[in-house]
């Protein structure tokens, strides 16, 4: 099986699947699955673009709409996860994961998927430390506080992919696992990317929750994105002779290195992407204490037993199938001749994909629930004790650039997206 692998997209589908068409014509080759490791930016409309923590004159639709609305197809299976820059009202709608477009798949919050017999995990955001541990409290439409920390990684998300037994062979995640850098050349990348260096001799450059994640999961394959920057590494687990090959890859620009092929060993296609059964199992156990206030879960007050789940699930699955539920639109899409969204809602919507997925595993919908005003009406730092490792800042200001006019607005995008960082 040929993967490719794409860093950050920021909405720039057309160019990301020019290149691999280009590639396969010059190769001869066939490309199987694309992967993408975060801020893709599935903006469907102009509403959608309010959602998206950058400045105002960097919200622009690029090109995800043409997807979205049909104009286009994607040319190969696409599955990605979220960053800190993405459309959060719309992968809110499909926090357990779905189809963005046709053949354009998210991965969820967090998730577990099957392409073929290639198992891919993925966790949405990035890691900060004052939000960590808090349910998910924030609702659409975001205020100026929760556009900047619904892309947060949660506790409750990672405990969940901490729960996976069966190998996964391929990991992703935006931010680079904290201490990665240890296992690769990190002199020479930071003669590119020298303000690295603080950071990397402090040990606060990266996600400890991906780190953690790394050392639980231990896949052969692990791919990031983020630092705008491509970095390779390979990580020794103990003395049992496993291996994880790391590689975070650029943001899709002329003469950056955003893009890799590689190749896994898998059996013979065609592929397509189904749901995985450990993966339905886990949500359906932990889904009965999924914090949806600034409260964190409650991890023992998980009842229902894992081999119950697993059996439950393995049943369900033979009488409906493994694919995942059809995509459907949620809301009117981008249309240029117009100056302006004819749609003026901007609140919750509900998606089709996830009220089946939920009535499948015979859940309750969740995701627009506010429960008593969700107790606070802004992001609750004060509450949550500070932490010395990478995401734990200062309030602030979060505006930044996107582009790469020099090093030093590069590196205000890669801090979170914000200038509230002070460092990563």
């Amino acid at each position: 099986m040929r993967i490719a692998v794409e860093g950050c997209m920021h909405g720039d589908l057309d160019n990301v699947y020019s290149t691999l068409l280009y590639l396969e014509k010059v190769e001869n080759t066939k490309i199987d699955l694309l992967l993408c490791c975060g801020d893709f930016q599935a903006v469907r409309n102009e509403k959608d673009l309010e959602s998206v923590n950058v400045p105002p004159k960097y919200r622009t639709m690029n090109s995800f709409w043409k997807y979205y609305s049909g104009e286009k197809v994607a040319p190969f299976p696409t599955i990605f996860i979220g960053g800190n820059h993405e459309a959060s009202n719309y992968l809110w709608e499909l926090y357990y994961g779905g189809w963005a477009a046709p053949n354009i798949y998210f991965l969820g919050f967090a998730g577990v998927v099957k392409f073929g017999n290639v198992r891919i995990g993925g966790l949405s955001g990035i890691y900060n430390a004052r939000h960590y541990r808090l349910g998910h409290y924030e609702r659409p439409p975001y205020n100026e506080s929760d556009i900047r920390s619904i892309y947060h990684v949660r506790e409750y998300d990672v405990h969940k992919l901490m729960q996976v037994e069966e190998p996964i062979d391929i990991f992703l995640s935006h931010d680079w696992p904290l201490g990665i850098t240890d296992c690769g050349n990190w002199k020479e990348l930071v003669r590119y990317k020298p303000f690295f260096e603080k950071e990397i001799q402090e040990r606060t450059l990266g996600s400890k929750a991906a780190a953690e994640l790394l050392e639980k999961l231990k896949p052969p394959y692990w791919f990031s994105a983020h630092l705008h920057c491509k970095f390779a590494a390979l990580v020794q687990h103990g003395e049992e002779g496993q291996f994880t090959k790391f590689l975070a890859l650029d943001k899709c620009l002329p003469g950056r290195k955003f893009l890799q092929i590689v190749e896994i060993e898998s059996e013979p296609g065609p592929y397509e992407i189904h749901y995985d059964e450990e993966w339905l199992a886990i949500t359906r156990r932990f889904n009965s204490i999924f914090p949806l206030t600034t409260r964190g879960a409650n991890f023992g007050g998980a009842q229902l037993d894992m081999n119950d789940c697993r059996q439950w699930v393995r049943s369900r699955l033979q009488t409906i199938g493994a694919k995942p539920f059809e995509f459907v639109r949620t809301v009117a899409c981008h249309d240029p001749s117009q100056s302006v969204s004819n749609s003026s809602c901007t609140g919750h919507f509900r998606n089709r994909q996830t009220e089946a997925l939920l009535q499948f595993l015979e859940l309750p919908y969740l995701l627009d629930k506010t429960l008593e005003s969700r107790e606070l009406t802004h992001s609750p730092v004060l509450s949550t004790p500070r932490d010395t490792v990478a995401g734990s800042f200062d309030d602030g200001n979060e505006e930044i650039p996107i582009d790469d006019i020099d090093e030093m607005e590069d590196l205000a995008e890669v801090y979170d997206g914000d200038t509230e960082n002070g460092k990563q």
